[in-house]
C-alpha cells in the first residue's frame, strides 16, 4: 500500500505494510512516526508534534493495478 503525506506544502509517498481496514486514527499515528524517523523520502521532520495530523483527512483510493493508496492531507476550506 502507498501512503502519501502532505505536510507544510510538501507531498511525499512511502510504501507501508498496513491492513486495508486500518483506522484513520492509526494512519495519522503511523504517519507521525514515519515522518519523525525519516521513513518518508523527502519528508523528514524530527520535531513533528504528535498531534500534527489531528485535523487532517485520510482519503482512500484503489489503484488501476489493484493496489491501494492512502492520502493524508490537510482539510480544505472549500467543498463538501
Amino acid at each position: 500500500m502507498i501512503l502519501n503525506i502532505t505536510w507544510s506544502g510538501v507531498s511525499a509517498d512511502t510504501d507501508v505494510n498496513l491492513e486495508t481496514n486500518v483506522s484513520d486514527r492509526d494512519v495519522k499515528r503511523i504517519a507521525v512516526e514515519l515522518v519523525r524517523s525519516g521513513g518518508v523520502p523527502g519528508l523528514h521532520v524530527r520535531t513533528l508534534p504528535g498531534d500534527a495530523f489531528e485535523h487532517f483527512v485520510v482519503d482512500r483510493f484503489d489503484t488501476p493495478e489493484g493496489g491501494k493508496r492512502l492520502f493524508l492531507r490537510p482539510k480544505v476550506p472549500f467543498g463538501a
